[in-house]
């Protein structure tokens, strides 16, 4: 077995999640600057501080033997208020990032919008309820296009767009704590996905060199049971949480099972005239997608939904993320007793999640396919010698490439993979406790020494492995 040459192996990070720098030269606040968080946790002012250390992570990716490095590019740094006036402190910095990965040979695959939405279009237009967050948008692509075009050959549109709708009801990521209703939920997703049709129209008209694509969180819906029910319920389900947002872009249409899903909900989507055809009609030349483990649906009969409970609840809890993953009239996610299940913490993984996820979307796209994220996230410790020895983390990583390979040699059209994440970083949820990263990042929760911390990197058992793995194009992956 063996994966293709050129394989783009890499890894990833966010920009609101690592960078820190929040108030640095001239970048403007952005919703997760303001967001509230859970107890215990750090703010992402001060993330990982790669706004003052890139030189040095980059040449730590550099040493890994990375061919890529997925980051993104805060909208907030280039446009500190989200339109108008453009920020040159921000054009530079990006500039020296993307100069010092070709330096040594890495190729920026870039996320124009990762979750970071610029505060003051939050507050303008209420955020992506509004279609003059079409325009917002597609001129934030137009600057980073202009001036980015010879640094960037890969763009992806949005990271997890389908995350913000399918958990949103009460929003994970921003900060809202008021409940959304799904009718508001779908049009935002209708927007975005407008957005993005019209972004990748652009980058092909600007940047005839450059590729883009989207980066949804994709998986696969197994059904519980061999039950008819259940069975239909996964595939309705795989149509509301996966195939809504790429047939979109791919086909130029939603996939007619959602219908009846609208229909149940008092769902109507405000569609202008051109909207289906510019997504129809954009063509992204791959697919990026974010999987750390497919779902198994159970078949749940409609019943109308009253999630207020969930009001300021610990959105770290299972039972919030379940309650949010039940769709009335779909299905609802439930254990699987097949997946893995960690000794050490209790982690359940399923390792062939982007093996089957990623030969069903080959088998119904036909596009080259990029993994921009999956990993492992725990707590590491850092011995007095500087070590970190992060085993489940490389046992996790092992499976999920072993069965990646398969596959690929099954049909899979993978091009690259980029686990999450390069370095530790703040979890969306859970803080810097939680790590994902190959390279361990020295501060804690608190922010107060977080400011003046020298965040020292030392790299974790992994890295070496990873390194291996790299080196020798997925053939040594240690047992």
């Amino acid at each position: 077995m063996s994966f293709p040459e050129n394989f783009l192996w890499g890894a990833s990070s966010s920009s609101a999640q690592v960078e820190g720098g929040y108030s640095s030269d001239g970048k403007g606040l952005t919703i997760w600057d303001v967001k509230p968080l859970n107890p215990g946790t750090c703010s992402f002012h001060y993330a990982s501080d790669f706004y003052h250390h890139y030189k040095e992570d980059i040449a730590l990716m550099a040493e890994m033997g990375f061919k890529a490095y997925r980051m993104s590019i805060s909208w907030a740094r280039i446009m500190p208020e989200g339109e108008g006036n453009i920020n040159q402190a921000g054009i530079d910095f990006y500039k020296n990032v993307f100069l010092e990965c070709h330096k040594y040979g890495i190729e920026p695959i870039v996320t124009i919008f990762h979750f970071d939405l610029p505060l003051a279009l939050q507050v303008k237009y209420g955020g992506w309820n509004n279609r003059s967050m079409i325009d917002a948008y597609v001129e934030y692509c137009r600057v980073l296009f202009e001036n980015f075009k010879d640094d960037v050959k890969y763009w992806l549109t949005f990271n997890e767009q389908n995350m913000l709708i399918f958990f949103g009801a009460f929003d994970m990521i921003g900060g809202i704590t008021k409940a959304q209703s799904l009718n508001t939920l779908y049009n935002q997703a209708h927007i975005q996905l407008v957005a993005q049709a019209k972004a990748i129209h652009l980058c092909h008209e600007m940047c005839p060199n450059s590729k883009i694509g989207p980066a949804p969180n994709l998986t696969t819906s197994y059904p519980k049971t061999s039950s008819p029910k259940d069975y239909l319920a996964a595939m309705n389900m795989d149509d509301l949480r996966n195939n809504f947002y790429t047939d979109a872009l791919i086909f130029g249409r939603y996939p007619k099972s959602v219908y009846k899903y609208f229909e149940m909900n008092d769902v109507v989507l405000d569609v202008h005239e051109g909207d289906f055809e510019c997504m129809g009609t954009c063509h992204p030349d791959f697919l990026g997608f974010n999987c750390y483990g497919n779902d198994t649906t159970e078949y749940l009969e409609y019943y109308k939904q009253d999630l207020s409970s969930l009001k300021n609840a610990d959105n770290r809890d299972t039972s919030y993320l379940q309650a949010l993953m039940s769709k009335p009239g779909i299905g609802r996610g439930v254990n699987n007793e097949y997946f893995k299940k960690s000794e050490i913490d209790g982690h359940i993984y399923d390792p062939y999640c982007i093996r089957v996820t990623a030969r069903r979307l080959t088998e119904r796209y036909h596009l080259p396919l990029i993994i921009t994220e999956n990993g492992y996230g725990r707590a590491d410790i850092l011995e007095d010698d500087g070590s970190v020895h992060d085993q489940y983390r490389i046992d996790h990583l092992r499976e999920m490439i072993r069965q990646m390979e398969i596959g690929i040699e099954e049909g899979a059209d993978i091009m690259g993979y980029c686990p999450w994440s390069a370095l530790d970083l703040v979890s969306t949820r859970e803080g810097i406790s939680k790590r994902y990263g190959f390279i361990y990042v020295d501060r804690d929760e608190d922010d107060e020494k977080a400011k003046t911390s020298p965040m020292k990197r030392y790299k974790k058992d992994s890295f070496y492995w990873y390194k291996k793995v790299i080196e020798t194009n997925g053939k040594e992956l240690g047992e």
